[in-house]
């Protein structure tokens, strides 16, 4: 009982330090765990236990690290270059087709996995023809925020990434249940972006002979000689085959990512001093994501501490005691309700490094495997981008001229189809069973 009671107090101090900002998520990982396990009573094997958690991260460690590094350099090329002057130039002076093409624009760019850069592009690219036009720019963030919620569910996203790193699952497990929902999630967006467009349509009608001047994102001198125009096709080629390789199963994930970054680098810049300059750019963005995971094996490992005798196992001795057994068989469903507010309430490091470990304990010991805990932690992601926690959303509020109250007034009835759709493909295929 003590054990469980340590565990839970060192979620909460872990929370509450990352969310009074008194820590950053990194250091919270390290410290908090560290100064638990010696009151635990572990003495120096609390060390033993934070490298045995940072060894069973280490295949997400890799492949984050290799994943990050391809869009990097995917992005750095121009890969998304061409599409993005397609969709603009196609939407001329149509409300439908500018609300669609926004929709196709996010969901294609959002696949580096990062929200900042989604922001960045389609902000730029598109509000000087919602502006000419005067179409309501909150449908403009509604549809950014949609695809790149149910995109951000990548391997290389965030909150999979902790998933598969708390879990100790592959890119290839956790990816093959979540590509039905993501590919019918993105189909509903584009329903949803013609919903919108044609509401605009009939309130401001087509504009005739818009000229729709281009507008992309700044970039240096440097930054322009890195463009690979005339590789856009072999990059594509790449990237699709790595992608059906992963969901095929057919290597690691951190191997595919791996050896399609050193193809990448070796085709787009066989200059070894134009391959450093790339890599030092991408680097920023690389090093924030790849401390965390470090962190979070040290959390868990900490949690977990000796085999079948740790905090872990005490808190879900604990929570199976508390909850009625006859609740059990829906304890996925449970963990699925409980990550909508949770990934709102809470930040993706609180949510996942702290509140899912005893949750995966106690559905362990129902039967529920690792995949089928972590699919159901995934599910509230579809309300994570409402949270007032996430950095870049401040960034989209900006760019579109829309209060937080507006922001999640009018997107959050958009966002339970989302969760709507997974819950019900996780039902069909069988990744949300009731046991």
């Amino acid at each position: 009982m003590y054990l469980a009671f340590l565990g839970f107090g060192m979620i909460v101090v872990f929370m509450a330090l990352i969310m009074a900002k008194k820590l950053s998520p990194f250091t919270s990982l390290i410290i908090i765990p560290v100064l638990f396990g010696l009151l635990a009573g572990y003495g120096w094997d609390t060390l033993e236990y934070a490298m045995t958690g940072i060894k069973d991260v280490a295949s997400t460690f890799a492949m984050m690290t290799f994943a990050i590094l391809y869009f990097g350099v995917m992005l750095t090329a121009g890969m998304f270059d061409p599409m993005v002057d397609k969709v603009v130039s196609w939407c001329k002076g149509d409300p439908l087709k500018v609300l669609v093409g926004t929709a196709v624009l996010a969901a294609f760019v959002s696949l580096d996995g990062d929200g900042t850069t989604t922001v960045m592009i389609c902000c730029t690219a598109m509000i000087p023809i919602y502006d000419r036009l005067k179409i309501k720019k909150i449908y403009l963030a509604t549809l950014i925020i949609l695809q790149n919620c149910i995109m951000n569910l990548i391997p290389w996203g965030g909150p999979t990434a902790r998933v598969m790193s708390v879990m100790q699952l592959d890119a290839g497990e956790i990816l093959a249940p979540l590509v039905p929902g993501m590919v019918l999630s993105a189909i509903y967006v584009i329903g949803v972006s013609y919903y919108l467009g044609m509401k605009e349509r009939k309130r401001l009608g087509v504009t005739q002979n818009v000229e729709n001047t281009v507008t992309k994102v700044e970039v240096s001198a440097e930054e322009m000689a890195w463009k690979r125009p005339k590789l856009i096709l072999f990059n594509l080629l790449l990237t699709a085959a790595i992608i059906v390789f992963l969901v095929m199963g057919l290597a690691s994930s951190a191997i595919l990512f791996g050896v399609g970054t050193a193809i990448a680098l070796v085709v787009n810049y066989p200059n070894q001093k134009v391959q450093r300059n790339v890599i030092s750019s991408i680097a920023p963005d690389m090093i924030n994501v790849v401390m965390m995971v470090l962190g979070a094996g040290v959390l868990m490992g900490v949690l977990n501490g000796p085999e079948d005798a740790g905090m872990s196992a005490a808190i879900a001795q604990l929570l199976v005691s508390i909850i009625p057994e006859s609740l059990g068989r829906y304890f996925a469903i449970i963990i699925a309700f409980i990550s909508a507010p949770g990934t709102y309430l809470l930040n993706n490091d609180a949510f996942y490094y702290g509140v899912l470990p005893p949750l995966a304990a106690t559905a362990e010991a129902y039967g529920f495997t690792n995949l089928q805990i972590g699919f159901a932690a995934l599910m509230g992601q579809a309300f994570h981008f409402l949270s007032p926690l996430v950095p870049f959303i401040y960034l989209l509020m900006d760019k579109t001229e829309i209060t937080l109250a507006q922001y999640q007034g009018y997107i959050f009835k958009w966002c339970i189809g989302i969760f709507a759709i997974f819950m019900m493909m996780g039902f069909v295929t069988g990744n949300l069973p009731v046991l």
